[in-house]
């Protein structure tokens, strides 16, 4: 073994308080890797459970499932922002854009879905997906508690009259997406966000005490002021917004609306929610860095899409 070798692994294990001979003995009776075992192909192709027997359903499945680790992938670039102890210009550029790059494949992407699927099958198995919703993504939904701050994210109704200051509780009792399952005039809640606030809630709210101040635009604000105004970096930021926004957004609501607007009637969404005013960004206006688009173009978010 070559020497500088040696060393180093002596030293990472010494660090590591272990013995490298024993970890070297262990590599006599380890198998080699292959790309199967790594990739865990065998559970990974596993997880695809239908409900009905419509072929499609496996489509509608597959996608969302692929949909979810491109989430993940998001929400690791994110995490690296957030904990990173020297962030620089080109350090949170490179990120923004990484992550930009995940939500233009989930925007391209929702051809798939569009063009891919049978209308009547489609219509046929989605009954059987009641009274699940696609806002019960968890993972999307840490996404935009760590893109912005959370005033940004309350319904648009109470926007101005929440209190930036105001409890998680009481926030998280008006973000956007509650108005996908509650009805704000008796307080009462549909069972889809019922189960979905019983499963997650909690952990949104630890979630949400730590991005308080490292979500992406705490992070911004964070930098020297001459950073602030770095072109490259703004300009990732605002394309990022847009992606999210504006873009994504879209593909999805044009794709339900491929599938749930018929004939001019607008069908229910599989969780009770009014989609098309829910998911259509010129209706809440969600914006994560609103302090970078002008007055125009804050006005007509949304408008022109």
């Amino acid at each position: 073994m070559d020497a500088e070798l040696e060393k180093a692994l002596e030293e990472k294990y010494a660090a590591l308080d272990q013995d490298v001979e024993a970890h070297l003995e262990g590599l006599l009776h380890s198998k080699p890797i292959n790309y199967w075992d790594y990739i865990q192909t065998d559970a990974l192709l596993s997880l695809q459970v239908q409900r009905t027997v419509f072929p499609d359903e496996k489509v509608f499945i597959m996608y969302h499932q692929i949909s979810e680790l491109l989430f993940k992938m998001i929400l690791s670039e994110i995490e690296q922002i957030a904990e990173h102890k020297a962030l620089t210009t080109a350090i949170f550029t490179d990120k923004i854009m990484r992550i930009s790059r995940y939500f233009d494949v989930l925007t391209s992407s929702f051809s798939i879905m569009k063009d891919g699927m049978d209308i009547g099958q489609y219509n046929k198995f989605r009954k059987t997906l009641t009274p699940g919703s696609g806002f019960q993504s968890a993972q999307y939904r840490k996404i935009e508690f760590a893109s912005t701050e959370l005033i940004n994210l309350i319904d648009k109704r109470f926007r101005d009259t929440i209190d930036r200051n105001s409890s998680y509780e009481n926030a998280f009792e008006h973000l956007y997406w509650q108005a996908a399952g509650k009805d704000y005039k008796t307080g009462k809640k549909s069972y889809t966000l019922k189960t979905f606030e019983a499963r997650y809630k909690e952990e949104f709210i630890r979630f949400t005490k730590f991005y308080y101040k490292h979500n992406l635009w705490c992070k911004f604000k964070s930098l020297p002021e001459a950073d602030q105004k770095n072109k490259d970096l703004v300009e990732a930021m605002r394309h990022y917004d847009y992606t999210v926004n504006i873009k994504w957004v879209m593909a999805h609501y044009t794709t339900a609306n491929h599938y749930l607007n018929i004939g001019g009637h607008a069908a229910e969404a599989t969780g009770g929610s009014e989609w098309v005013k829910y998911m259509h960004p010129k209706y809440q206006k969600r914006i994560f860095f609103p302090d970078l688009w002008t007055e125009e173009e804050l006005a007509h978010w949304g408008h022109d899409v």
